[in-house]
């Protein structure tokens, strides 16, 4: 299991959230960024706001995403 933080995934704060394989924690990520933006938390919001503008560009968006997954990939597995 492996262990990334909110802002780590793009988002505006330190929630952590920790999962086997990188395709779970995009999910807990995305629940999480949903019930932020049900909430209307400013920061949150902001930080989405970033995200649906690279996904106009699906080049930079995909490099984007990569460099996170290598990111996760790269990181030890928890205590």
């Amino acid at each position: 299991m492996k262990t990334m933080n909110c802002k780590q995934l793009g988002g505006a704060c330190k929630k952590t959230f920790s999962a086997n394989t990188f395709e779970e924690l995009v999910e807990l990520s995305k629940q999480h960024g949903m019930d932020m933006l049900k909430k209307q938390d400013a920061a949150h919001v902001q930080a989405m706001a970033k995200v649906n503008i690279l996904m106009q560009n699906p080049t930079e968006m995909q490099a984007w995403f990569d460099n996170i997954k290598a990111q996760f990939e790269d990181l030890p597995e928890d205590d």
